[in-house]
């Protein structure tokens, strides 16, 4: 059957052609299994909560007729502003507007979050504009740059609210920088989220063709509920497609976990026990709550322009396992530099089990895409990650802001599969973590926490950190192990010195392998343990063993190329150094699409390896599972970054030729 919604009707309906309804949550409480809703053109001011499942060969889609026309916001638009001095004017709200959620007495805060607790939940708007909260009013009337800002021409923007409990009204400051908010489209965040079931496991939904923006939404750290402008809540089977989304207050899509009573922010409130602890609370009382490949993931987010959010573009625990994430434009994401914590990236996923990201562009974030523990069967292929840097002249991050890279694997025990993918910022991989194959990619940016950053962080004894693995393509947990470094794998890349090294007392600079200099290979590991083959197991073993039981894992290394000064791992004997020769590689536009300036191909020659594959790759230590397809299937990285053919052997890098490296890499 096929509901009808348009917010421009004369008359409420009842969801036909000739009558269609004025709100899409109208339609969300009646379609049923292979139900479609078709949206008309116009202005949705609801949080639309879809009540019934559909089922995997009948589902229920929501579709704007006009791509992008049918736009989903969680503001109301304000046009009684006063003016009260200087470029500042006050608008009075009452608080029966907000219902059992004011954004405005709502504050960013939870386990995980280190930056100022000044923040609300609450945003104001001008002409799509996302003002800076600030802590006086004072400091709203004087409208100053804030220099840590990555957009410090819009930072001047301000807004500061306070609470009349005399009058039950929510007061609030804004700086307009000199124009008339009255004849501007000025918007204030009201609801929470925009198309979200309040319950969990609503299944089978599709959400295709939609603008969704301004919500109030809240901290989502992994051990708590984890709310966004759009998302399954806790469920199997959702496609989002083709939708814009942008300026949510923390988190635009949600793959995540839902509100456990025993364990939602709990470091914050309760103090005892550590979040780090509580994490692993979450995996093991997630199975308890259905946490199975049966029951939740297998969700596939695809298409999206998803921009000018200040926590995730997409965030999950849990929730996003054995999904698919491709053909997305993630970009400027917390750009504004008001939120700090250890859970903002373009996408950040926890247990990020079975998952492909492909054919994304990462550009313009604080960081692009950080997979924090269980990236167990992950794969990361044909992306494009770019600018993931603070701008020139831009004062440092807060305190409690994490470091920019494009890429950050954070204590898992993979595999973690990392092929085709150009990662151009500064620092390209924050690898603090074991279990990675790193093949053909074009590397301009260092590796960092190598053999660093596992261990519980802060004063007194150190404390390692276990995290889980899990059984090969299942969500059932196998183990918990500390991270013993190493276990990595690293065929047919090219590294390139882009940035002379600073010599940051922070971070490691040097682009290249060589960080691997003091691990061992396959061989000298192993040596220990061959030893006593053929013989039985002693208690005296134990003890003897213990060095090489916490050492590090072994590293292989096939087939790089290293350029402008990038150094190789000393162990390596298959690779190409060029000292000699200048390299230039540059992202730059043709007709507003970025392409890849570069000589490199001419230094590289003819110089080529073997194709790599799941055999050669071979199987991650702690879990004891291949790099394979989600499937089990092999893997043969056989095609480059634009699905090329490679043939019988390979020049390293995300391209099968120089030919097909000066294509147009991403288009919109």
């Amino acid at each position: 059957m096929k509901i009808y919604v348009d917010a421009n009707a004369p008359f409420d309906g009842t969801g036909t052609a000739e009558r269609p309804y004025k709100l899409i949550n109208e339609a969300a409480q009646v379609a049923m299994p292979g139900d479609e809703v078709l949206v008309y053109p116009g202005i949705y001011r609801e949080n639309v909560n879809p009540i019934h499942s559909g089922e995997k060969d009948a589902r229920i889609t929501y579709r704007s007729v006009e791509p992008l026309q049918a736009i989903i916001t969680g503001a109301e638009t304000v046009k009684s502003w006063k003016k009260y001095k200087d470029n500042v004017w006050l608008v009075r709200i009452n608080n029966s507007v907000f219902g059992s959620y004011n954004p405005y007495t709502t504050f960013v805060v939870g386990d995980w979050y280190f930056g100022p607790v000044n923040k609300h939940t609450g945003a104001v708007y001008m002409n799509n504009i996302h003002f800076y909260e600030t802590e006086s009013l004072d400091e709203c009337l004087r409208g100053e740059v804030y220099a840590r800002s990555w957009d410090q021409a819009n930072s001047v923007y301000k807004w500061y609210t306070e609470q009349d409990k005399e009058r039950n009204e929510t007061v609030i400051y804004a700086n307009f920088q000199g124009k008339n908010p009255n004849k501007e489209d000025v918007d204030i965040n009201v609801r929470r989220e925009c198309f979200w079931p309040q319950a969990t496991n609503v299944n089978y939904i599709t959400f295709s063709g939609f603008t969704v923006n301004k919500a109030a939404t809240t901290w989502a750290p992994p051990a708590a509920f984890q709310d966004g402008m759009v998302g399954p809540h806790w469920a199997k089977g959702w496609i989002i497609e083709d939708c814009d989304i942008s300026l949510s207050r923390c988190a635009g899509i949600s793959l995540g976990k839902y509100k456990d009573p025993n364990n939602d922010h709990y470091f914050t409130y309760k103090h005892v026990k550590s979040p780090t602890q509580m994490e692993r609370e979450a995996v093991c009382r997630g199975q308890y709550d259905g946490w199975l490949k049966e029951n939740i993931g297998h969700h596939i987010i695809r298409r999206c322009n998803i921009h000018d959010c200040e926590q995730d573009g997409i965030v999950g625990r849990q929730g996003g396992v054995f999904s698919l994430i491709e053909d997305n434009h993630i970009h400027h994401i917390n750009n504004m530099q008001e939120l700090a914590g250890a859970e903002i990236a373009g996408i950040k996923m926890h247990a990020a089990i079975d998952v492909t990201y492909r054919r994304n562009h990462f550009d313009h974030c604080t960081m692009g895409l950080w997979c924090d523990w269980e990236a167990q069967g992950t794969r990361i292929t044909q992306n494009l990650f770019d600018h993931n840097y603070a701008p020139a002249g831009t004062a440092h991050r807060l305190e409690g802001a994490m470091e920019s890279q494009d890429i950050w694997v954070e204590v898992s025990h993979g595999p973690t599969l990392i092929d085709n993918n150009l990662l151009l910022s500064k620092d390209s991989l924050k690898i603090p973590t074991q279990g990675l194959a790193v093949v053909n990619n074009l590397i301009l940016g260092s590796f960092t926490l190598v053999g660093s950053g596992t261990d519980y962080p802060g004063k007194g004894k150190v404390v390692p950190r276990y995290t889980p693995y899990h059984i090969p393509h299942r969500t059932e947990v196998a183990g918990f192990a500390t991270i013993l470094h190493g276990d990595d794998r690293f065929y047919n890349n090219i590294f390139v010195q882009k940035w002379l090294p600073e010599k940051d007392p922070e971070a490691n600079e040097e682009v290249g392998t060589f960080v691997f200099d003091d691990y061992p290979t396959y061989d000298e590991w192993y040596q220990p343990f061959k030893n006593l083959e053929g013989t039985y197991a002693q208690q005296n073993d134990m003890a003897d063993l213990q060095p090489y039981h916490f050492g590090h894992l072994p590293v292989w290394a096939s087939g790089n190329v290293y350029l402008n000064g990038a150094k190789a791992w000393k162990k390596e004997t298959n690779n190409l150094i060029n000292t000699t020769d200048r390299v230039e590689v540059e992202l730059a536009e043709k007709d507003g699409k970025p392409v890849l300036k570069t000589n490199l191909y001419d230094l590289i020659g003819e110089f080529k390896n073997n194709i790599i594959d799941t055999n050669v790759l071979g199987k991650a230590f702690e879990p004891e599972q291949r790099f394979e397809a989600p499937d089990g299937s092999e893997i043969q990285i056989s095609e480059d970054y634009f699905g090329n053919h490679r043939g019988v052997s390979t020049i390293p890098g995300p391209f099968a030729s120089k030919e097909n490296a000066e294509k147009t890499l991403w288009k919109d």
